[in-house]
C-alpha cells in the first residue's frame, strides 16, 4: 500500500544522505511516482508483486472471504516468487534486506543467507489472523442506495456478507506469513505499534484473543503488555541459516517515519501557490478566515441534491472578501450569503448483483495501488489510471430542516484527494454539473504533507501514512473506525499520546453529517495547530524529525556492518 511506500521512501532518503553512500533498491507493488523523493536522491526501483492485499468494497469496509481468496492465491505462487527474490538478492549483491512490512522480503533474504530488518507498527499476520474476530462490521447504509433496480430489496449484507473466518481456514495460511517474519533478526518498532508476534513469544496467534469483541478495545492484559518496553518481552529463538551463521534477535523502538513537507509550504507565498494549483480562489487563501478540511476517502463521489437547506460554506464563484469568524463557529457570518446546498454521498457503482470491490487498501490521498479484477473493476480514466467513480441517481432521503446534517462547518471549504475533477457528478443526460460549492479536487499527485500543512483538519481512515503526517503537522484527524484492521488500536493510542483524534460514525459520515465531528477537532487541536503553523513559518523545529531519522539510518547501518562485516 501507499502508506508503507511513503514512510520506505522518507528512510530511503536518510539512508542515501550516509556516508559512505549505500545502494537502495526499492521493490514494491506501488507506482514508481510514489518513491520519486528517494528515487531523486538515486534509489533504484523494481516492481514486484511482493505480498498479498486485503479487499474492501468500501474505504473502511473488509470483505474477509475474498481477502482470504487473495492470501490463498498468492501464497499458491509464493515458492516461485521466492525463488525469483533469492536469485535476484545474489544477483545485485545485497548485503541485507528492509522490508516494511513484506514477509517474503524476510523469506527471501534467509534463503539467500543475508539478514533482514523489520521496519514497521504491525505485520499481516495479525491482520489475517484477525478475519477471524467474531466482532462484525457495523450496517453500512449508503449501501441500500447501491442495490440495482431489478433487485429492490439487495442489502449490503447480501453483497457482501460480514462473516468471520473460521480460525481452521485461517491459521495455515497464517503461519506461512508468521514463518517469513521469523526469518528477520531485527525489529525497528514504529509509533502506533501493535504486538508483533513473530518477534515477542507473548501475544501469540490468533490476533483475535488480543481485542474484547463487545467492547472493540484490547483485553486488559494487552493493554499492559503495550505499556511495557518492547525490550523487557522474551522473544522467539532466531532461525537458523544453512551454513550456520551467528544471529540473535532484538527489537529496538523506533522515531516517526514521515515525509518531510516543502520548504516553503509554511511561507504565505508557499501556501498560496499550492492553493492556486488546486483551484481555490485567492480570497479563500487566508487562514485567519477560511478553514480547510480535507478529505481523504476512496470510492465515493459527492453530489449536488435538487434542492436542500444545510451549512453555508464559502463559495468558489464568490468575488466577496470573506468575514472572520471564530475558529469554531457554526454560525453564518453576517457578510457571507449561503453558498447553494450541500453535496450528498453516494456509494461505489454496483455491476450485476456485485457492488465493486477494491484489491489494494485506498490510503487517503492517494489512487488504489493495483487494479481489481476485470469482473469487478469500474471503468478507468485512461489518462490517469484512476478508477472513474460512480454515477449514481440515488440520494439520502432526508427533510430540509435546520436539524439535518451538515457536511462543513460554517467558513470552511473542503479539499478532496484521490480523484480527477473529471470523476466528480454529471446528471442523469451525462451532462457535468461541476463541483459542489466549497469543495475543490487536490491535483492527482498532490505532495500529501504540504496539503497537511495548510489544512485545519483531515478527514479520513486510520492508517499510519494518514496519522504519522497528521502527528507531525499538528493536524486534528476526523476519522471513521475501520474495525476489522487491527492496526487501528495502535495508531488509536499514537492518537491519543501524541496527536488530536475525533471518532465519526458510519452511519455519520454516509449521511453527511461531518460538520460537528470537525468542530470538535478543531476546537481539541487547533492551538497546537496554530503554534505549528507560527513556530514552522520561522523555522522553529523543521529538523527533529530529520535528525531521528538520520540517527535510526546511522543505527541501522552499524548493526548491519557489525552483523555482516561490510
Amino acid at each position: 500500500g501507499y502508506g508503507h511506500a511513503t514512510r520506505v521512501s522518507a528512510f530511503a532518503c536518510h539512508l542515501l544522505h550516509l556516508e559512505p553512500r549505500p545502494t537502495i533498491y526499492l521493490i514494491s507493488s506501488a507506482p514508481e511516482h510514489v518513491f520519486a523523493g528517494s528515487i531523486d536522491e538515486g534509489a533504484l526501483y523494481r516492481y514486484a508483486e511482493i505480498d498479498p492485499v486485503i479487499v474492501q468494497p468500501l474505504a473502511y469496509r473488509v470483505d474477509r472471504q475474498k481477502s482470504v481468496e487473495g492470501l490463498e492465491q498468492f501464497l499458491s505462487e509464493k515458492d516461485a516468487k521466492l525463488e525469483y527474490e533469492k536469485t535476484w538478492l545474489a544477483e545485485v549483491g545485497a548485503d541485507c534486506v528492509l522490508s516494511d512490512a513484506a514477509f517474503l522480503g524476510c523469506l527471501a533474504a534467509h534463503a539467500a543467507g543475508i539478514p533482514s530488518v523489520l521496519i514497521t507498527n504491525f505485520t499481516f499476520d495479525s491482520v489475517y489472523s484477525y478475519l477471524s474476530t467474531t466482532l462484525r462490521e457495523s450496517e453500512s447504509h449508503v449501501l441500500d442506495t447501491l442495490q440495482p433496480p431489478e433487485q429492490p430489496h439487495l442489502h449490503i449484507e447480501d453483497l457482501v456478507p460480514d462473516i468471520p473466518v473460521p480460525l481452521s481456514e485461517l491459521e495455515p495460511l497464517v503461519a506461512q506469513i508468521h514463518a517469513g517474519y521469523r526469518c528477520a533478526e531485527l525489529l525497528l518498532l514504529l509509533p502506533g505499534n501493535i504486538p508483533i508476534p513473530s518477534f515477542s513469544l507473548y501475544p501469540a496467534l490468533p490476533s483475535s484473543d488480543w481485542v474484547d469483541p463487545k467492547t472493540n478495545t484490547y483485553y486488559p492484559e494487552i493493554l499492559k503488555y503495550q505499556e511495557e518496553p518492547p525490550s523487557s518481552h522474551p522473544l522467539h529463538a532466531p532461525i537458523p541459516f544453512d551454513p550456520p551463521q551467528p544471529v540473535t534477535r532484538s527489537i529496538r523502538p523506533a522515531p516517526l517515519l514521515v515525509r518531510p513537507p516543502g520548504p516553503t509550504i509554511y511561507t504565505p507565498e508557499g501556501r498560496a501557490k499550492l492553493l492556486d494549483s488546486i483551484g481555490v480562489p485567492a480570497h479563500l487563501h487566508d487562514p485567519a478566515y477560511t478553514k480547510i478540511l480535507i478529505v481523504s476517502f476512496g470510492g465515493q463521489i459527492f453530489r449536488k441534491p435538487v434542492s436542500r437547506s444545510g451549512s453555508r460554506t464559502p463559495s468558489v464563484d464568490s468575488t466577496s472578501s470573506p468575514t472572520s469568524s471564530s475558529p469554531t463557529s457554526s454560525s453564518p457570518t453576517s457578510s457571507r450569503e449561503p453558498s447553494p446546498p450541500p453535496p450528498q454521498l453516494v456509494g461505489p457503482s454496483v455491476s450485476s448483483a456485485r457492488i465493486t470491490t477494491l484489491s489494494h487498501l485506498w490510503i487517503p490521498g492517494a489512487p488504489p495501488a493495483s487494479k481489481p479484477p476485470t469482473a469487478m473493476s469500474p471503468s478507468v480514466d485512461k489518462r490517469n489510471g484512476a478508477p472513474a467513480l460512480a454515477r449514481e441517481d440515488a440520494y439520502f432521503d432526508q427533510s430540509a430542516d435546520e436539524d439535518e446534517p451538515r457536511l462543513l462547518p460554517d467558513g470552511w471549504i473542503a479539499i478532496v484527494c484521490g480523484v480527477s475533477k473529471e470523476q466528480w457528478s454529471v446528471d442523469d443526460d451525462g451532462v457535468d454539473t461541476g463541483l459542489p460549492d466549497g469543495f475543490f479536487v487536490a491535483p492527482r499527485y498532490v505532495y500529501m504533507p504540504d496539503l497537511e500543512a495548510v489544512a485545519d483538519v483531515l478527514m479520513g481512515k486510520l492508517g499510519y501514512g494518514t496519522v504519522a503526517e497528521c502527528v507531525d503537522s499538528c493536524t486534528p484527524f476526523v476519522y471513521v473506525s475501520r474495525p476489522l484492521f487491527i492496526e487501528e488500536h495502535g495508531l488509536r493510542q499514537l492518537l491519543q499520546r501524541e496527536g488530536t483524534g475525533v471518532e465519526l460514525s458510519r452511519e455519520a459520515y454516509e449521511a453527511g453529517d461531518w460538520a460537528t465531528a470537525v468542530e470538535e477537532a478543531w476546537a481539541k487541536g487547533g492551538d497546537a495547530k496554530l503554534k505549528k503553523r507560527k513556530d514552522s513559518s520561522m523555522g522553529v523545529g523543521l529538523d527533529v524529525r530529520n535528525k531521528a531519522g538520520m540517527e535510526m539510518a546511522r543505527e541501522m547501518m552499524e548493526w548491519v556492518h557489525n552483523r555482516t562485516g561490510k
